[in-house]
């Protein structure tokens, strides 16, 4: 169960002690637990969800957005940031991006991106609080955090000492692909249709960030697999509140 503890550790905010500093193959390892955090994340919104129950629409999906937003930490927004003002001002070159996300700072073009993300994801909870459609809030979290998995299993990681060079050189990739694959089924099993959409969209758009990453970076750093959790989960809220 450590992998566990070092998976909530990184991804949440959640408390946990650990009796030492990971090694890093524990911190490779960790990865299959991943899709766990997302199911974990998951039911403590629906259970927020449930709580929630008979409040005003608008002031659900506030609060769940808040919620959601405080139990990662904004980690991954910090990511989505980052990546973002790297994206525009690095100019094509992967050297002056990669040096971009390095500046703590951030410029407009990140304050723009984190505010239209987090306005699209309201809108959408809206929708689904609205039409007392529950199941994105377990689906979003889960497809994300597989994505997430599935990206270093299958992109180089270039940020030499970065935090995710321990995953990256130590992931376990046998049992990595089918806790995913288990991940995928259980998305069908619990949720039919539309946990096959959502896995269609999940999937689709981290297919195409990851190839944007390797087009300009040749691979990941931390920064973007963070971008690629929140873009991916907007793209799922948004595609099940179309549905």
């Amino acid at each position: 169960m450590k992998g566990l503890q070092i998976a909530l550790g990184f991804l949440t905010l959640i408390p946990v002690r650990l009796a030492e500093p990971p090694r890093p193959a524990e911190i490779g390892a960790s990865l299959v637990w991943y899709p766990a955090v997302g199911v974990l994340l998951g039911l403590l919104l629906l259970g927020a969800g449930a709580v929630l129950n008979g409040a005003p629409a608008v002031l659900q999906a506030a609060l769940l957005l808040a919620i959601w937003v405080t139990l990662t930490g904004a980690l991954h927004l910090d990511g989505l940031a980052d990546s973002a003002d790297a994206w525009l001002g690095g100019l094509g070159s992967a050297e002056r991006t990669l040096a971009i996300m390095k500046d703590p700072r951030s410029g407009p073009i990140a304050v723009v991106t984190l505010m239209l993300v987090l306005l699209l994801k309201f809108s959408a909870l809206l929708v689904l609080v609205d039409e007392a459609r529950l199941a994105p809030l377990l689906l979003a979290p889960l497809i994300a955090r597989s994505a997430l998995a599935g990206l270093f299993l299958c992109t180089p990681y270039v940020r030499q000492g970065g935090l995710g060079q321990a995953l990256a050189d130590h992931l376990p990739a046998r049992c990595l692909k089918a806790v995913l694959a288990a991940a995928a089924t259980g998305c069908l099993l619990l949720s039919g249709g539309v946990g096959l959409l959502a896995l269609v969209v999940g999937v689709g758009c981290a297919a195409v960030l990851r190839q944007r990453m390797v087009a300009r970076l040749g691979g990941t750093t931390g920064d973007t697999a963070g971008a690629l959790v929140e873009l991916v989960e907007c793209a799922v809220l948004v595609a099940l509140a179309l549905a």
